[in-house]
């Protein structure tokens, strides 16, 4: 059950980056409703084996978030970097919770 809760507030979140992108961008409240629903996908959804392979995709969104920016047709740039900077803001947390749980696995006392 708590799988699906996980999975659904990855995809609220996508739909409302994608939407928000267009029609709110730089909103404070949609920012703080995506860290939300991020702190819930990484305690939710992500298992310990999707761990290193989440990390390595969200540091890949993260560092490309504004690579948009110099596409200046129809302002589509503007529009595409607001939503790629949405999707990390709601991915950034569930990284943070994701990494803290890699280090716990490292730093606890072997078997």
């Amino acid at each position: 059950m708590l799988s699906k809760i996980g999975f659904w507030a990855f995809i609220i979140g996508l739909l409302l980056a994608v939407v928000c992108g267009f029609v709110a961008p730089e909103s404070t409240v949609i920012v703080v409703i995506l860290v939300v629903l991020g702190l819930i996908v990484g305690l939710l959804n992500i298992t310990a084996k999707e761990i290193l392979l989440f990390l390595v995709a969200t540091i890949a969104l993260i560092v490309t978030s504004n690579a948009f920016n110099s596409l200046t047709i129809l302002s589509i740039g503007k529009f595409l970097d607001q939503i790629l900077n949405y999707v990390a803001t709601l991915m950034a947390p569930a990284a943070v919770v994701c990494a803290i749980k890699a280090l716990w696995t490292v730093g606890k006392p072997g078997d």
